[in-house]
């Protein structure tokens, strides 16, 4: 049996006869999911701290606190009421390190008559459910996760009569659905405000004054005791993890995650909608909410935050413009990206639509690189864990597109390194909507990204007018080549030149592809010879590779 810690209860042995496991994931916190309502008084709820889920892609040491100190604190909730519990805490001599052994251990010395489990967010992980089902004869129940809107299946009947995905029209059916924001009921209700988004006002630069009002930072948490046992046995077992440990403040309990949600709330969410798309030195939050990683541990639940957003807007604290960006990440992205995910299939991360190859670049790890606003980008995921949507996007995320990283890297790495990376969330967005690797033919548009309809790649440019990030830093944004060109826009145009012909396909890209080719041969070749050595200089194109 695992070492006995504060979150295990004994149990005699008549006790355990015939029970059921209900095993409980790091990402399934949710103390009204229906597993916990319909626990027996009998049953026994398995939770895992293994030191593979921080390994089968390296994962940022903040990342892998915040799951285990979550879990620490859901566990000893469930044993405060009165739940048996058997936790493996990573340090635990008799861990083995991986869930299909602990969960094999726990049936041996349990004999439970069922595994029980919420749907796992993983391929990866349903698939060791069903292995180990078929290995020990044990039946295996998986139970919807109740924490979403939309089931996979909801959204494969919705996909299916579907020419296209568009996260736009998935987005107003759930907006009737809801009724958030709507006008009347039935066929008859209306967007509230006339329009279904205001995603055009939206992309708001600060200009040269910066953003005003400043933006209070989110309120931080800092580590209580079991926080802190986490981060040393962390230190003890997983020495080598990437990533600041001395800054965790992430809330790691349902009170501390409402905390957050009201913080935001109160202090952020009237600005954000105008300004979500800005960045600036200094400012790594802005106006966004942080709460991500707390949806996605399911401390938080996106009905209450809509609800809690709405109610602001209600009371003249908030505007529509900024109620409805954050209403629609979490209804219409966030719920879309799912249904993509579990649609698709297993296969779906071995996607690489546009045929690239290379490695990310070691600053990924570092953040050792006079580009300013990679180092800006890369340094705050280093510290933190975090990053807003558009540095994910259009900083850390085109640099890999543009210079031709291979798509599974970059997954891995945004799998890794953000706080918030869960695999259903992570793999459509980094390899669909950053790398444009989900490439299909559609009818009427021709060849379009299945999450994105066209590539999101944009030269030193765009930087330069969404962020203060090019002040001072020694490369010229408008420049492509001589020694003061910016690698952004070296590496953007050789990526146009590059994927020419495939991007050819696809009706949205014709306008930039006619720049492409308003370019002379010569101007043309040079760019090309340019970003070569580049590549090879920042360690992405290698001859040792192994792809």
């Amino acid at each position: 049996m695992p070492r006995e810690s504060a979150f295990s209860s004994k149990r005699s042995p008549s006790q355990t006869t015939r029970a059921r496991l209900a095993i409980v994931f790091g990402d399934q916190l949710d103390l009204d999911a229906a597993i916990i309502r319909t626990l027996g008084p009998n049953d026994t709820v398995l939770m895992m701290e293994v030191a593979t889920e921080s390994r089968h892609v390296l994962s940022h040491t903040q990342r892998t606190a915040l799951f285990l100190s979550a879990m620490r604190h859901f566990a000893a909730e469930l044993t405060r009421r009165k739940v048996h519990v058997r936790y493996v805490t990573l340090d635990d001599a008799e861990n083995t390190g991986a869930f299909e052994a602990e969960i094999a251990r726990a049936a041996a010395a349990l004999k439970p008559s069922e595994i029980v489990c919420t749907q796992p967010g993983e391929w990866r992980v349903l698939a060791m459910l069903h292995r180990v089902r078929d290995s020990m004869g044990i039946p295996l129940s998986i139970l919807p996760d109740e924490h979403f809107l939309t089931s996979p299946e909801e959204f494969a009947a919705w996909a299916q009569c579907r020419k296209t995905l568009t996260m736009e029209f998935f987005y107003r059916e759930q907006r009737r659905k809801t009724g958030y924001l709507m006008e009347g009921t039935g066929k008859n209700a209306k967007a509230e405000g006339g329009v279904w988004n205001f995603d055009k006002e939206n992309r708001l630069p600060f200009g040269k004054q910066g953003p005003s009002p400043r933006p209070r930072p989110p309120q931080k948490f800092n580590p209580d005791e079991t926080t802190r046992a986490v981060l040393a046995a962390i230190g003890r077992v997983l020495p080598d993890l990437p990533g600041a440990a001395d800054s965790f403040a992430w809330p790691v309990t349902r009170e501390e995650a409402l905390a957050a949600l009201d913080d935001f709330v109160t202090h952020r969410l009237a600005q954000f909608g105008p300004f979500e798309d800005a960045m600036w030195t200094s400012e790594p939050t802005l106006y966004h909410s942080t709460l991500s990683s707390s949806l996605n541990l399911k401390l938080l639940n996106p009905r209450e935050c809509c609800e809690r957003a709405i109610a602001a807007y209600r009371a003249g604290n908030a505007p529509l413009q900024s109620v409805e960006a954050f209403v629609r990440q979490l209804i219409g992205w966030r719920e879309f990206i799912r249904g993509v995910y579990w649609l698709e299939g297993p296969t779906y991360a071995d996607r690489n639509g546009l045929d690239q190859h290379g490695e990310l670049p070691p600053f990924y790890w570092t953040a050792d690189t006079d580009m300013a606003c990679m180092k800006a980008c890369v340094g705050q995921v280093l510290e933190t864990g975090f990053g807003h949507h558009i540095q994910r996007l259009m900083v850390t995320g085109n640099f890999a597109l543009i210079s031709g990283v291979h798509p599974r890297a970059v997954s891995d790495w945004y799998l890794g390194m953000f706080v918030d990376g869960v695999d259903w969330v992570t793999l459509p967005n980094a390899l669909g909507m950053v790398m444009h690797a989900d490439r299909r033919k559609t009818a009427g548009t021709g060849v379009t990204g299945l999450v994105g309809t066209k590539p999101y790649a944009a030269s030193g440019k765009y930087i330069e007018r969404m962020s203060n990030y090019c002040t001072g830093c020694r490369y010229d944004p408008a420049e492509r080549s001589g020694p003061s060109a910016c690698p952004v826009t070296v590496l953007y145009w050789d990526f146009l030149i590059r994927t020419r012909e495939q991007l050819a396909q696809n009706q949205r890209m014709a306008m930039i592809l006619k720049n492409v080719d308003r370019m002379t041969p010569q101007a043309r070749t040079q760019v090309t010879i340019d970003a070569a050595l580049l590549r090879k200089k920042l360690g992405i194109d290698r001859d040792d590779r192994g792809r």
